[in-house]
């Protein structure tokens, strides 16, 4: 029998395998993308020579395993929380979630905005944000300070080194309703669907209204708050833990040898023939990284097995890694301008290791003293590998 990941007792943990590894994976698709994002902004075009289709996917589909993945961890807690306590504690739940999120999330914003602009060589020649006057920054200093960094974009344009943390407010967003909705609403396949087509919905309304400045904003940030991608992982969180006819039948579909193996080929192809993937194709792929996602953490007879140490260990630093690799490709880059260096084989593993170690100096000397207190609000006892984030 395959195994679920939960507990027969309230005393023991809910442990997933492989889902470290692959939060890993997700931080180096972003990464990746971003190298190649700000080698092109930092050295000559003539230099860096034609982006790749693929390379410009990867990026916005790590993000999207990021959703997908949260939206599985976030959900099989929440329901595991109301089948051991018959009910869903909001209050510990938003305070779980600032202690991990908030801590990192602020000092990177005053890193932007007040720290590194101190030092211009860490911006490309085109970048002149670094020298924004004050009145300047209110606007977008203000909605990152209320989680609103998914607009910024729109509003004030990249803001260096942060323009990654639009994810983090669309999480933010996505935890700020999650329990509310499934403390209120018994049927979670009908919840979860519903979001998904309603979020659809919306998303084409949108697209056909008359062109303005509020449409084109709502536009955007609809793009931006992509709920239906947390939706569908909340959907296999569903499936896996909970033991009705439905959710049996679909676990015997999902965790099939032949399905794993489809899933697979699919993921491959369409990344190989570097699809440049457009908004309404995401679900197709968290369709897939659902799949993949259940698999890895709950199936017994699993095809891949990631549970790798280092990339456990990796996995278990990514929102570090996440938040600082910008920073460390825009030092690694201008200190290989300084030496007149431009060879990617220098490049990648020196932002990599450099996002590493500031990730690990993060981890153990500043968001650890958060994370402990978190723990005290915990309802339900999770090891390291199902940390929402």
């Amino acid at each position: 029998m395959q195994n679920n990941g939960v507990t027969p007792s309230n005393r023991e943990s809910v442990y997933f395998p492989n889902l470290n590894s692959l939060r890993f994976v997700a931080v180096l698709l972003v990464f990746v993308h971003h190298v190649q994002q700000l080698s092109f902004s930092f050295l000559p075009k003539e230099i860096m020579g034609k982006e790749n289709a693929m390379i410009h996917s990867i990026g916005p589909l790590g993000v999207r395993l990021f959703f997908v993945l949260s939206g599985f961890l976030i959900t099989y807690l929440l329901c595991v929380e109301k089948q051991r306590t018959s009910t869903i504690n909001i209050k510990k739940f938003y305070i779980r979630r600032a202690l991990r999120i908030w801590p990192l999330y602020y000092l990177t914003i005053i890193l932007a905005f007040f720290i590194l602009p101190l030092f211009p060589a860490l911006y490309s020649h085109d970048d002149m944000s670094h020298t924004m006057h004050i009145k300047e920054i209110l606007t977008p200093l203000s909605l990152y300070l209320v989680f609103l960094p998914n607009i910024v974009l729109y509003v004030s344009g990249i803001i260096p080194f942060i323009s990654q943390t639009w994810s983090i407010g669309t999480e933010e967003q996505f935890y700020f309703i999650w329990p509310v909705l499934f403390k209120k609403i018994k049927n979670k396949y009908l919840l979860l669907s519903s979001i998904i087509v309603l979020y659809t919905i919306i998303r084409y309304t949108l697209a056909h209204l008359p062109a303005n400045y509020t449409v084109n904003l709502l536009i955007f940030f609809w793009s931006a708050f992509p709920i239906d991608n947390m939706a569908i992982g909340g959907l296999f969180a569903v499936m896996i833990h909970d033991q009705d006819k439905i959710s049996l039948t679909l676990k015997s579909i999902v965790f099939h040898k032949a399905t794993q193996i489809l899933t697979t080929i699919l993921l491959i192809v369409s990344l190989v023939w570097g699809l440049i993937v457009p908004y309404f194709l995401f679900e197709y792929y968290s369709v897939l990284f659902g799949i993949i996602i259940v698999n890895l953490a709950a199936n017994d007879r699993r095809l891949i097995n990631i549970e790798f140490s280092f990339l456990k260990y990796l996995g278990k630093i990514s929102y570090g890694l996440y938040m600082y690799h910008s920073l460390a490709i825009a030092i690694t880059l201008s200190v290989m301008i300084h030496f007149n260096q431009t060879s990617n084989f220098i490049l990648y593993p020196v932002a990599l290791l450099l996002t590493i170690l500031l990730s690990e100096i993060s981890y153990t000397y500043f968001e650890q003293r958060f994370i402990k207190k978190k723990r005290k609000f915990s309802v339900v006892v999770s090891g390291d590998n199902v940390e929402e984030k």
